[in-house]
């Protein structure tokens, strides 16, 4: 790389189970880097983005793929989705190096991680909230359903099934750990299954005969959750389904058809229906095509920006072993607040996490959104219902719901 340019790496699964994540979070940083290249670059050098394959998201995968872009790309920054397998494994990799690294890994355990060594982990940043968050966040979104007269719950129980990934453990234990405080109960589970999976008939027999009132399934991968809802759909019974994330993606909505149609599933970072958020939507389908998804694009979208934001105030990047410049991009990162397509990026000064609303915070401005949608259509359309001030659509119930 040469003087005038600023190499920025990202972890991606461009291969493996989280392929089609892999593939929007490239396509996101890509669009942000020619933006921001269009524009003059960041203090007039261009952003230049180097692509590392994460396969499986195991901890020696992604591991070695940050040692690659430090050391041989000479990165100064990392910005990427999520890794889930390395459980922070490369944070040691990144601080090692003292460059910038913005993830989207969800998981509690950043904050642990920081909290542990502030200063060895100061250019280490979430660009979302912990998937701790979205527990309590299903529960209060199901209580105001109920409390506002848009739903009748058949039941007070939930039944709920977890992948064994160690996000999707934590989100089901969330919502058990909360229930109770909103006057739910737990019917079956957490019941955590060994995943990928694609059959599903006995679990799914399993979870009806509790007779929720809700359906929750934390697993997060498209290609499954859309097998599960196909196989619910054969003989489904009165309960809202409530999907981990996956369902988010076209990919779901391609496999599960019809039978998606009344799902509901959420996201501590997805894209705003308001300006800003469907004239991104509108650019990135433009530019990748109309099976792309830029729900899920937005996250590294929205980070690439934030970073050059955080960088130009500070003065410019620094490569690997320039601690004392990324300290200054650091703490720009902490102090300027970034209103993107998917909300405000606020990061906690001691988490280095985005602070969630309305789950932590009152103040839209002042907080990434949790945002609950519904499958509209066969199409796969999503419907965002909640929370006020962005929601633009209304619940219903769905088509399975007698």
């Amino acid at each position: 790389m040469s003087n005038n340019t600023i190499p920025v790496g990202s972890l991606v699964p461009l291969s493996g189970p989280s392929a089609i994540d892999g593939g929007e979070f490239r396509k996101g940083l890509l669009l942000a880097v020619e933006e921001i290249n269009e524009r003059g670059g960041i203090l007039g050098r261009r952003v230049v983005p180097v692509f590392a394959d994460t396969g499986r998201q195991s901890a020696d995968e992604v591991v070695a793929a940050a040692a690659r872009l430090i050391k041989e790309n000479r990165v100064h920054a990392i910005i990427n989705g999520y890794n889930i397998g390395p459980q922070n494994s490369e944070y040691e990799t990144v601080a090692d190096a003292g460059i910038i690294y913005i993830n989207h890994n969800t998981l509690l355990q950043h904050h642990d991680t920081v909290q542990s060594n502030p200063s060895r982990y100061f250019g280490c940043f979430m660009a979302n909230p912990a998937e701790y968050w979205y527990g309590q966040g299903l529960i209060k979104f199901l209580s105001w359903l109920r409390d506002t007269g848009q739903w009748q719950p058949s039941s007070n129980r939930i039944a709920i099934v977890s992948g064994s990934k160690p996000y999707s453990i934590v989100i089901a234990n969330a919502i058990a750990n909360a229930a109770g405080k909103y006057g739910w109960s737990i019917g079956y589970g957490p019941r955590v299954v060994s995943t990928p999976r694609s059959e599903w008939h006995d679990i799914i027999k399993e979870l009806k005969a509790c007779e929720p009132a809700v359906i929750a399934n934390t697993h997060f991968y498209a290609g499954d959750l859309a097998a599960f809802q196909r196989q619910f759909f054969e003989a489904p019974c009165n309960a809202l389904v409530y999907l981990q994330y996956g369902a988010m993606h076209q990919a779901f909505a391609d496999l599960a058809g019809q039978s998606a149609r009344g799902v509901i599933v959420s996201a501590v970072t997805g894209l705003l229906r308001d300006q800003v958020g469907e004239e991104f939507g509108r650019r990135y389908l433009e530019r990748f095509g109309a099976d792309s998804t830029p729900q899920i694009g937005c996250q590294c979208y929205n980070a690439m920006h934030h970073f050059a934001i955080a960088a130009s105030v500070a003065g410019g990047t620094g490569g690997p072993g320039d601690l004392e410049q990324n300290r200054k991009v650091a703490k720009a990162l902490i102090d300027i607040p970034y209103r993107g397509v998917a909300g405000t990026i606020k990061y906690h000064p001691s988490w280095q996490a985005a602070v969630p609303f309305p789950d932590h915070v009152h103040d839209p401005s002042l907080g990434m959104p949790h945002l609950f949608y519904q499958v509209h259509n066969a199409t796969g359309r999503l419907a965002l219902i909640a929370p006020a001030p962005y929601n633009v659509e209304k619940f219903f119930l769905p088509d399975w719901y007698r």
